[in-house]
């Protein structure tokens, strides 16, 4: 997969096939816009192009920013690219000023001059350029004049329910992990660095790997214990996270990640693992001291066994 950072360095390619948006989580609803994508392309011999930005909208434009929690970060969001197929990607970099381009000049004078799409598919909600006035609609009056098609992915739904990355932050806030990876269509991760923690874990029988994730703007699960996935070079190991303030040995507010690898005795620091999650089997609690502490995580252990 190829990655421009601006349109101007974008080679074009032939019969490209486009899509725009801002892509958090790359859930079932983005994969089906991809998938439809891949295969026009494969039919005509066409390459598929995604256009995205960063930061995002409502970062530069300051819309509900101090709330403001993503599914994924920049870097993993072009990994899920990448694994679904696409071969290029523009990352535009969004600032006020590009704000303020139109809907139609940022079709005109960004996508049609500097890519000159064969066909552009977009999903049922999206909205686009200045005031996000641009959509579908915009889009069918002006394919004749420049020459593409255009493609209108319809929701996609789980459940009953409509895929929407809306609903899988609100799931993972809820700690309702196992709705969230039915929705993405993956399971939810974490992909950071270990760092050194206090070695309480050793003390109980329970050494854990700290992990240092950029925790700015990054949506951090529910505190409580989950049952996870490691991967860690090329190998998948079973696992128990806790995420929170570790409220029975710490007095600080500091938000933990934690991870303790079944039947791994490796040395991880300064390594790079992925954790992904499975289900939140219970909430953080206080023990009165750690062999109680201990003696949870014996009961957390065994029924974590069993669900994975």
């Amino acid at each position: 997969m190829k990655v421009y950072n601006n349109f101007s360095d974008f080679v074009k390619v032939p019969n490209a096939i486009v899509t725009i948006g801002t892509f958090d989580g790359v859930h079932l609803g983005h994969k089906a816009i991809f998938n439809d994508m891949i295969k026009s392309a494969k039919s005509i011999g066409g390459e598929t192009v995604v256009i995205t930005f960063y930061p995002h909208p409502r970062q530069v434009l300051n819309i509900d920013s101090s709330n403001l929690r993503f599914i994924t970060t920049q870097e993993e969001k072009l990994k899920l690219f990448e694994e679904s197929g696409i071969d290029n990607v523009i990352v535009v970099n969004f600032t006020k000023e590009f704000s303020r381009v139109s809907s139609e000049s940022f079709i005109r004078d960004y996508i049609i001059e500097n890519i000159a799409p064969v066909k552009i598919v977009i999903g049922y909600d999206h909205h686009f350029g200045k005031n996000r006035m641009g959509d579908f609609n915009l889009l069918h009056d002006m394919k004749s004049k420049h020459h593409f098609e255009l493609q209108r992915i319809k929701a996609q739904d789980v459940e009953n329910i409509a895929v929407s990355s809306t609903k899988i932050r609100h799931a993972l806030k809820q700690g309702d992990v196992a709705h969230a990876n039915a929705l993405l269509g993956y399971q939810y991760s974490y992909l950071g660095k270990v760092v050194s923690g206090k070695k309480i874990g050793r003390e109980i029988g329970y050494r854990t790997a700290n992990l240092d994730v950029k925790k700015e703007f990054r949506l951090i699960e529910t505190p409580g214990v989950y049952a996870t996935y490691v991967d860690y070079e090329g190998t998948s190991y079973k696992s128990m996270t806790y995420i929170g303030r570790k409220p029975t040995v710490n007095d600080d507010d500091v938000e933990n990640i934690e991870v303790h690898i079944f039947d791994f005795d490796q040395d991880l620091y300064d390594k790079d693992i992925k954790i992904r999650f499975v289900s939140r089997i219970r909430a953080e609690q206080k023990f009165d001291d750690l062999e109680a502490l201990k003696k949870q995580l014996e009961i957390d252990e065994k029924k974590i066994r069993e669900i994975l």
